[in-house]
Parts: C-alpha cells; sequence; structure tokens
C-alpha cells in the first residue's frame, strides 16, 4: 500500500508564498514522475507542474516564474514553492506520483494520489 501525504497548505494574503509538502510512503521500490494538480470551486482539476525522477521539470505556462516545483528522492518527497500568490490561485492542492512497487511478477508502476490540501489566498 502507497500513502501521499501534503502539507503546507492555509490561508495567505496576495502576494505572500506557500511551500506545499508531499511524502510518499508505503511499499514502493522506486518513484518516476510526480506533480502538483490544483481544483478551484467549480473547476477541473488541472496541471500545475511535473517532474521527473531525474530532476527534469515542466509546468504550466502561466505559472511560470511563480511556482517552482522540486524534489528529495531519499525523502520521497515532492514540493511546491508558490510565490507572488493571487487570489485565482485559490483551490486544492493534489499531489500526484507514478509509484513503482514489486509485485509477485515482478515491477508495475502505479499512479497515486494524495488527499488534497486547501489553498486560499485572500486579496
Amino acid at each position: 500500500q502507497v500513502q501521499l501525504v501534503e502539507s503546507g497548505g492555509g490561508l495567505v494574503q496576495a502576494g505572500g508564498s506557500l511551500r506545499l509538502s508531499c511524502a510518499a510512503s508505503g511499499s514502493i521500490f522506486s518513484i518516476n514522475t510526480m506533480g502538483w494538480y490544483r481544483q478551484a470551486p467549480g473547476k477541473q482539476r488541472e496541471l500545475v507542474a511535473i517532474i521527473n525522477s531525474r530532476g527534469v521539470t515542466n509546468y504550466v505556462d502561466y505559472l511560470k516564474g511563480r511556482f517552482t516545483i522540486s524534489r528529495d528522492n531519499a525523502k520521497k518527497t515532492v514540493y511546491l514553492q508558490m510565490n507572488s500568490l493571487k487570489p485565482e490561485d485559490t483551490a486544492v492542492y493534489y499531489c500526484n506520483a507514478a509509484v513503482v512497487t514489486a509485485q509477485a511478477m515482478g515491477l508495475d508502476e502505479y499512479e497515486y494520489w494524495g488527499q488534497g490540501t486547501q489553498v486560499t489566498v485572500s486579496s
């Protein structure tokens, strides 16, 4: 069983910063791509940023420069540093990971989601 646990969300004023963390635990052989998604009220879940096991990153264009994704492979943790926050960044932020686990027949990759952490930016 694999779990992703997010932390670091909260209430912040516009222009402020928050750092989200997501730690993976359980029967993990390795972790490939990790990422952050967000879902605002009444909207679909959208990609924020992803990072592969070598540290190569990809961001949604309109968040480049304000958000930074990073990971610590030894800690099985991915981070999202969010700066210059705006009210429109208000959403539930979800961690996602492609986790490789050892099965009886070999290695398999499964996608896991965290429970989400609320980020609220006040104007």
